[in-house]
């Protein structure tokens, strides 16, 4: 499967999560929902991956983490906010530099239409 396959079947994912429980829910509960329908999917799907920080050479467990790696190609990160905000493209795009991939998914689920919270990122 193609990275941009497996990215189409991620979205498709959130998608099917936000029309069943629409706006209003912790990301938590948006984050379950959707490896739940990932892992349906057939995808390999990783939760709550530790990202450490090299500095100088040196491991710094500073606590970042991947809130789903797809395939160990795709990052997404969910967010349940009024809206989405530079940082947190700021935040996808340090977890893409540190962890080597190369396309991830903003995803905020706190919107009424999916559409208007979804951002894809390329490095």
């Amino acid at each position: 499967m193609s990275i941009e396959e497996i990215f189409k079947v991620t979205l498709d994912c959130c998608f099917r999560v936000h029309s069943s429980l629409g706006p209003g829910l912790l990301e938590s509960a948006y984050e379950e929902a959707v490896y739940y329908e990932l892992r349906k999917s057939g995808l390999f799907v990783e939760k709550q991956i530790p990202l450490p920080l090299i500095y100088k050479k040196v491991n710094l467990e500073i606590g970042y983490r991947i809130d789903l790696l797809v395939e160990n190609v795709v990052i997404v990160e969910i967010k349940s906010i009024d809206q989405l905000a530079d940082i947190h493209l700021a935040q996808i795009l340090t977890y893409l530099k540190l962890s080597g991939c190369k396309l991830g998914l903003l995803v905020n689920f706190n919107v009424l239409h999916l559409k208007e919270g979804i951002r894809r990122v390329i490095l």
